[in-house]
C-alpha cells in the first residue's frame, strides 16, 4: 500500500534544478515554458473574436451566370435560373468560359431549352472570329445531343466557315463538330472532303486518338452513303472502317437495373421462343440493336439460326420490295428491329429523342430494318409478364407477324 505524501517515513521528492515548488494557486511550470505559452495562446484565441471574411467583389454580367452554373443548389430550378441569370447579362460581357459551362450543362441534363440553345447559337455567330474549333466543338455539343436545329440563319454558314479556317488545325475538334453536325442532318460537303481526303486519315492515324476518330469517320461515312446521295467526294477506305456503336452505350450500361430490356426479353421467350428473336446483336455498319427478329415473306416468324439476320450493306440499289417478290431469294423478306425508348433516351420533360438515338433509328430504317418502338410509358403500365406478353403481342400482330404452329 502506497504512503501518501507528507506522511511521516515517506520520501520527499527534491525539485528538479531550475524550477521552484508553486504555492498554493501557482504554477508548478516556468511562465515562459513553452506549455504554458501554448496555452496562453489557444486562450486568447477562444476568447478574440474571429476576423470577418473579406467582402466578395459583386458579381456581374457573365460571372453571375457562371456562378450560377457552378452552385451546387442549381439543379433544382435550372431552367427558370439559368434563363434570368442569361438575361440580366449584356450580350459584350458574355464569355466563352460561360458559354461552354453552359452548352455542357445542357447536354448533360437534356435540358432542350430553345431560348438557351439560340443564345449559344448567337454567340457563336457573334464571337466566330474571336473562336477556335476546339471551343466550337463544346458550344455544337448541345445542339446535336438535343436533337435542335437552331432558328439562327447564320449558324450553318458560320461553323462551314470555322471548320474551314481550323479543320487542319485540331482533327479531333473537326471531327467532333461533324458529329454534332450528322446528327442534325447538316454535314457541309467541303468539311466532308477534308476529312475523307487521304492526307487527313493518314495524318490522324498515328495521333493518340486514332480509334475514336476512325469510329467517329465511320460514322460519318454511314451518313453519306445512307443520307447523302448527290455525295460525289472522297470516302473512308473500307480498310479504315470499324464498328461503329459495336455494344449498348454507356448510358445504358450504367442504368441496366431500370431498364425493361429483361423483362421484354422474357416475354419475348415465353411469346415466341428463345429460338425467334436475337438480343443485342450488332449489325451492320456497327448498330447494336435491342431485339431483332426474321421474318418469311408471309409474316411468319423464323427462327433467327436458320437466316442470316443481316440486311447486305451498303443496301443494294433494287427497289424496296424487289427481294421480297424475287422467288429466287433464300432471305426472308423483313427483319424487324424492336426498339426500346428507355426514359433516358429523350430530352429532359419533353418527347424529342436524343440525337444519337434518332441518328440510330434513322440510320437503321434506311438500311432496311422495319422498326417497332416500345415506349417506356407504354412498358411501365404493364404489371407482370401476362400483361407485358398481351401488349407485346398486339404490337407484332399489329405488323402483320404470326408464330406458333402457324408460323413455322
Amino acid at each position: 500500500m502506497r504512503r501518501p505524501w507528507g506522511k511521516p517515513g515517506s520520501r520527499a521528492r527534491r525539485p528538479a534544478a531550475g524550477v521552484t515548488c508553486a504555492g498554493p494557486g501557482e504554477s508548478c511550470f516556468p511562465p515562459d515554458g513553452p506549455l504554458v505559452c501554448t496555452l496562453e495562446r489557444e486562450q486568447m484565441f477562444h476568447l478574440c473574436p474571429k476576423p470577418s471574411p473579406p467582402l466578395q467583389p459583386a458579381l456581374r454580367g457573365g460571372q453571375r451566370l457562371e456562378a450560377a452554373l457552378s452552385c451546387p443548389q442549381f439543379l433544382r430550378y435550372p431552367r427558370r435560373q439559368l434563363i434570368s441569370s442569361l438575361a440580366e447579362v449584356r450580350p459584350e460581357d458574355l464569355t466563352p468560359h460561360a458559354m461552354v459551362l453552359l452548352a455542357q450543362h445542357l447536354a448533360r441534363h437534356r435540358l432542350r431549352e430553345p431560348q438557351l440553345l439560340e443564345a449559344i447559337a448567337r454567340f457563336l455567330v457573334a464571337q466566330e472570329s474571336q473562336l477556335n474549333s476546339k471551343v466550337v466543338q463544346k458550344l455544337v455539343l448541345p445542339f446535336g445531343r438535343l436533337n435542335y436545329l437552331p432558328l439562327e440563319q447564320q449558324f450553318m454558314p458560320c461553323l462551314e466557315r470555322i471548320l474551314a479556317r481550323e479543320a487542319g488545325v485540331a482533327p479531333l475538334a473537326t471531327v467532333n463538330i461533324l458529329m454534332s453536325l450528322c446528327q442534325l442532318q447538316c454535314l457541309p460537303f467541303r468539311a466532308l472532303h477534308f476529312v475523307f481526303s487521304p492526307g487527313f486519315i493518314s495524318h490522324v492515324s498515328g495521333t493518340p486518338h486514332a480509334i475514336i476518330v476512325r469510329r467517329y469517320l465511320s460514322l460519318l461515312d454511314t451518313a453519306v452513303e445512307l443520307e447523302l446521295p448527290g455525295y460525289q467526294g472522297p470516302r473512308l477506305p473500307r480498310r479504315q472502317q470499324v464498328p461503329i456503336f459495336p455494344q449498348p452505350l454507356i448510358t445504358d450500361r450504367a442504368r441496366c437495373k431500370y431498364s425493361h430490356k429483361d423483362i421484354v426479353a422474357e416475354g419475348l421467350r415465353q411469346l415466341l421462343g428463345e429460338e425467334k428473336y436475337r438480343r443485342d446483336l450488332t449489325v451492320p455498319p456497327g448498330y447494336c440493336t435491342d431485339f431483332l427478329l426474321c421474318v418469311s415473306n408471309s409474316g411468319a416468324v423464323l427462327p433467327v439460326r436458320t437466316q442470316d439476320p443481316f440486311l447486305p450493306y451498303p443496301p443494294r440499289s433494287c427497289p424496296q420490295g424487289q427481294a421480297a417478290s424475287d422467288p429466287t431469294t433464300q432471305n426472308p423478306a423483313q427483319r424487324v428491329v424492336l426498339m426500346l425508348r428507355e426514359r433516358w433516351h429523350y430530352c429532359r420533360d419533353g418527347r424529342v429523342l436524343l440525337g444519337s438515338r434518332a441518328l440510330r433509328e434513322r440510320h437503321l430504317g434506311l438500311m432496311g430494318y422495319q422498326l417497332l418502338p416500345l415506349s417506356f410509358e407504354e412498358l411501365e403500365l404493364q404489371r407482370g409478364l401476362p400483361q407485358l406478353k398481351s401488349y407485346l403481342r398486339q404490337k407484332l400482330q399489329a405488323l402483320g407477324l404470326h408464330w406458333g404452329p402457324e408460323g413455322g
